[in-house]
């Protein structure tokens, strides 16, 4: 620790923390999490569980007179045999809403996964330090995001001047729900996935419920978007429906009814955003589900490829376009009962033109470049004066 400053350790309670829907207390300290308990306890699935405790979106949030911050967390780093390591989670700070400082933590746990054989081995590991020096003198407000792809473990908060909570600036929430690339995908940050960039333009506050490789329509996750208060709500389906080929056409229309049904029991008349699927060519019209390649494995870049067969569309398998046709029909059909529920086609976020110009590394997930565009278009679309997010207040 720098002794050179007088430090005071300050509890990381839900008074300081946004973007998290609960907080689990730990051996070593707190874990957010982005689904609640009663949530988790109804799905057994390894990969929901570690996408939810990933904390994309959740963010330390307060108002100080430090100069200098030191935070102790303990994180859990993702890596894939036969795959270049992943970069460091990078935490962002935010001071007064602008953007002064990156900075990554060693240590920590690793999960190295095989896909070849399914299996993952986890190896403990330290906690590490996160420090943040030289910040403007004078009372300010400050964030701290956290790695949108590490699970995250908060052990100690400390600064050399007292901390509150940031006050409420009246800002409405923006509750949002999606796929691996609302998560974060490869975005160069947190503060730079595509859900906060529009977050930030479009001057709300984000619950990012984007869960990677688990927008399934779940039950739960449904009466989670129920029971969290928002101003304004926002659901992408499609793309991890294709990816796990979980369901026909026949299960998936009456899944998609259900999974509104269930937020509209919370939030009435909220505006509700339905997002179909952005262009992805290997999954426009061929059905998963998704598989590695494994022939990229070794090399620079794994990538992905459909595993399905254009044929089976017949019989009820789905591909991006028939998900896409069938949303615009079921939006179409509430809406006339429903003024506050609107549509936004995926490919007007990112299409076949920026495919050709900025295409998907993976042939599956948006590169940094990518996510600033989708997240610029997304603001533009639903926050501006006549979009279906536009604050009529103002």
């Amino acid at each position: 620790m720098n002794t050179e400053h007088h430090w005071i350790t300050t509890p990381i309670t839900t008074d300081i923390l946004r973007g998290a829907l609960e907080l689990e207390r730990t051996a070593h300290g707190v874990l957010p999490h982005r689904l609640p308990a009663r949530a988790r306890a109804q799905c057994s699935d390894g990969q929901l569980a570690m996408a939810e405790s990933q904390p994309s979106g959740v963010r330390l949030v307060f108002r100080t007179r430090a100069t200098a911050i030191e935070l102790d967390t303990l994180r859990t780093k993702r890596a894939y045999v036969g795959v270049p390591p992943r970069p460091d989670g990078v935490y962002d700070l935010l001071v007064d809403g602008r953007l002064t400082g990156q900075a990554t933590v060693t240590g920590g746990n690793t999960l190295t996964i095989d896909m070849t054989t399914g299996t993952a081995e986890s190896r403990p590991g330290p906690a590490g330090t996160l420090r943040f020096t030289e910040l403007p003198d004078g009372d300010k407000d400050v964030e701290i995001w956290l790695p949108y792809d590490e699970t995250t473990e908060l052990v100690a908060l400390r600064t050399d001047a007292p901390v509150e909570p940031a006050p409420d600036r009246g800002r409405r929430v923006w509750l949002h729900h999606g796929s691996s690339i609302s998560h974060g995908s490869d975005a160069a940050s947190p503060t730079a996935i595509w859900p906060a960039l529009a977050a930030s333009l479009g001057g709300v506050e984000l619950i990012n419920l984007g869960l990677g490789g688990s927008a399934l329509l779940d039950p739960f996750t449904a009466r989670a978007l129920r029971d969290t208060l928002a101003d304004l709500i926002s659901v992408k389906m499609g793309i991890n429906l294709v990816n796990a080929d979980l369901m026909r056409l026949r299960a998936f229309t009456p899944a998609v009814h259900g999974f509104l049904d269930t937020i509209r029991d919370g939030h009435p008349t909220t505006p509700l955003l339905v997002v179909s699927p952005i262009f992805c060519p290997i999954h426009e019209d061929t059905p998963g589900p998704t598989a590695p390649d494994f022939a990229t494995l070794g090399t620079e870049q794994l990538r992905f490829r459909a595993a399905g067969d254009p044929a089976e569309r017949a019989s009820g398998k789905l591909t991006l376009n028939v998900i896409r046709d069938e949303l615009a029909r079921i939006v179409a059909q509430r809406a006339a009962e429903d003024p506050n529920l609107h549509l936004l086609d995926g490919r007007a976020l990112y299409g076949a033109a920026d495919s050709a110009e900025l295409p998907l590394p993976d042939e599956l997930h948006p590169d940094a470049a990518t996510h600033r565009r989708i997240g610029t278009r997304f603001a533009e679309l639903a926050f501006t004066a006549t979009g279906p997010f536009t604050d009529n207040s103002a």
